[in-house]
């Protein structure tokens, strides 16, 4: 899929290029979205995926597209993966490479459709993805492994009997460093592995008998149009962004990547020396944003200590696909936003606390790290939203894909069209539906191809260290994840006032939620029916409201929602907005009242949900 990028790499961002040559980085989004943030199976190792790589050229349907039929023939009859982990790769890259938002609704409509299994079956066998492109993404799994030591040796296929590393050790690997935001490990990545990344897209005729490519190899221009997955470049500052394969057959790499105009092909070795000479750390990543992209920043005074987030986003400057928002350090403070500046963004929030965050824009993906005691409520977030190393946090979200991993005590309140991803190392984790609502949330779903069916948020898939541990929702372990139990079940109130026509939570409530929230109200009925027929002369009215309005707040210090309340009214530095210098006519203006109404009606925390 050749993108056409016009944006302009800036001359800002120089500070590890060369201006005197053409400079090639790897992209942000196969890394961050594409590669799953666990250890992946041996099953993926080179060895295989050479296999593959021949195996898929000689056999129809299987080239230049891979529909699912096939791949799952490859997937669990040849590489004997569990047909759940087989649709969950194939599902990934669809998600983050699918085509646009009309598209992806008129899939979905055909999915609302679907009466049963086999016609829910019918619809995946109409799905294809691109096959050399596919390849690049199953290698790039292994972002995520140790070591790739092992990768090199392999049987035939692999057997039942393949001896894989003991789960105690893969578990441990779970509690490193997340790699997928971090762009020198992306591109020290690609540096270590280019020439077995070029190796997948060489023709079968010109490997050895044992699968590895031979010297005199030739790639051909239209193979190496897959390599834009994970490639871009320009040819200097100040030029636009270009996909890899038209840096490398034209201008002053031709002739270095010894490009035959003739043949339309590449030499295996010349092309590899030439990446390998070219390629330098993306001027879009993190490190980029972090250095010189527009800070975004606002204080407010908390227990006497000027408290100060730190906020940075290269929204104004990046191409689609490497736009990004970074949130770190949001302490004791509430923070709402809807703005043009987070659309399409891939948010990262990091190491924030005691913070109740609102993002109430259509984003491209949202990371929630290392964070603790927080609530996060999210506009339609297009492709996923992860929980990483995060403490008693509560994200709320309609999105392509939920992943929670190494976390505790956290809850996520989704409506989303795929099985919640549940990585190792969680515990206590509730998952509930999608109980909130704000004016322009069905706009915003429209926009990034989200729709309300179907809704797969108690369905969650345990990933563990060699593939899939199925989890029925009926009997989940009760370790690791639970159902949201109705009778804890609240709704939550975006305190915020909004123009648009959502009125209500899109969808249904599943039935039994709805039917607790119907005895609740009841009982608030049978409440105020027992305080009316008590007949309470005025003073006795007034002390009873006193009562009342002691254990409210009582409540409100208890729960911590008196600090969510008080950071809900405006300070002379307000809380609720971040923004640039000039005008912000994308601020929120707070509903407190609605905001109070809800809690009080409730009697309950929401933190509890």
């Amino acid at each position: 899929m050749e993108r056409q990028n016009q944006h302009v790499w800036p001359s800002t961002n120089t500070e590890n290029m060369d201006p005197d040559r053409v400079n090639i980085w790897p992209r942000m989004e196969p890394f961050l979205l594409g590669a799953l943030q666990v250890a992946p199976t041996s099953k993926l190792s080179l060895h295989y995926l050479r296999k593959m790589a021949t195996y898929v050229r000689s056999r129809d349907g299987c080239f230049p597209s891979l529909g699912w039929p096939m791949w799952r023939h490859i997937a669990c009859g040849k590489l004997q993966l569990p047909e759940d982990l087989a649709w969950l790769y194939f599902e990934t890259f669809d998600l983050f490479t699918s085509n646009s938002p009309e598209e992806r609704l008129e899939r979905v409509d055909c999915l609302s459709q679907c009466s049963n299994k086999s016609e829910m079956e019918q619809q995946r066998n109409k799905m294809s993805v691109d096959t050399l492109q596919f390849l690049l993404f199953l290698h790039i799994q292994q972002l995520n492994h140790v070591s790739l030591r092992s990768s090199l040796i392999g049987e035939e296929w692999p057997s039942h009997r393949t001896r894989s590393l003991p789960s105690s050790d893969r578990e441990a690997k779970t509690s490193s460093q997340n790699k997928n935001w971090d762009d020198q490990a992306h591109l020290s990545f690609v540096q270590s592995h280019l020439a077995e990344l070029l190796e997948l897209l060489v023709e079968p005729d010109q490997l050895s008998e044992s699968g590895l490519a031979l010297r005199d190899c030739q790639i051909s221009l239209e193979a190496l149009h897959s390599l834009g997955l994970l490639l871009e470049g320009s040819a200097h500052p100040g030029r636009s962004v270009q996909p890899v394969h038209r840096l490398l057959s034209k201008g002053p790499l031709q002739v270095q990547a010894g490009y035959s105009v003739l043949n339309h092909s590449f030499p295996l070795h010349q092309l590899l020396s030439c990446l390998q000479q070219n390629l330098t750390l993306n001027p879009f990543g993190i490190k980029a944003c972090l250095r010189s992209g527009k800070k975004l920043a606002w204080a407010q005074q908390v227990e006497g200590a000027m408290k100060r987030a730190k906020i940075a986003r290269n929204t104004h400057m990046a191409p689609a696909g490497s736009k990004m928002v970074l949130m770190s350090q949001v302490y004791k403070q509430t923070l709402a936003k809807t703005s043009d500046k987070l659309t399409g963004a891939n948010i990262k929030i990091h190491r924030c606390s005691d913070a109740f965050i609102y993002l109430l824009s259509p984003l491209r993906s949202v990371s929630v790290d290392k964070c603790r005691d927080c609530t996060v409520v999210l506009g339609p977030v297009e492709t996923s939203v992860h929980v990483h190393c995060c403490q008693n946090v509560r994200v709320v979200c309609v999105a392509g894909r939920i992943a929670v991993g190494a976390s505790s005590r956290c809850t996520v309140h989704a409506l989303t069209p795929t099985r919640p991803l549940l990585l190792p190392g969680n515990a206590n984790i509730t998952l509930g539906p999608y109980h909130t609502f704000y004016p322009t949330l069905e706009d915003h779903m429209g926009i990034v191809g989200l729709a309300v069916v179907p809704n797969m948020w108690d369905q969650p898939l345990l990933l563990g260290t060699d593939g899939l541990v199925k989890a029925l929702a009926a009997n989940p372990d009760p370790a690791c994840y639970r159902l949201l139990p109705p009778e804890e079940f609240h709704m939550l109130v975006v305190p915020f006032q909004m123009k648009g026509d959502t009125f209500e939570v899109p969808g249904e409530l599943p039935p039994r939620y709805q039917a607790a929230l119907y005895e609740k109200k009841k009982r608030i009925q049978r409440w105020q029916k027992t305080v009316m027929e008590a007949r309470l002369n005025k003073e006795q009215k007034c002390k009873f409201q006193e009562l009342v309005e002691a254990k409210f707040h009582e409540w409100l210090l208890e729960t911590g929602q008196r600090q969510e309340l008080d950071s809900l009214i405006p300070t002379p530095v307000s809380p609720l907005q971040f923004s640039d210098s000039g005008p912000r006519g994308d601020e929120l203006p707070v509903n407190v009242e609605a905001y109070i109404t809800s809690k009080g009606a409730v009697g309950q925390s929401p933190m509890a949900c």
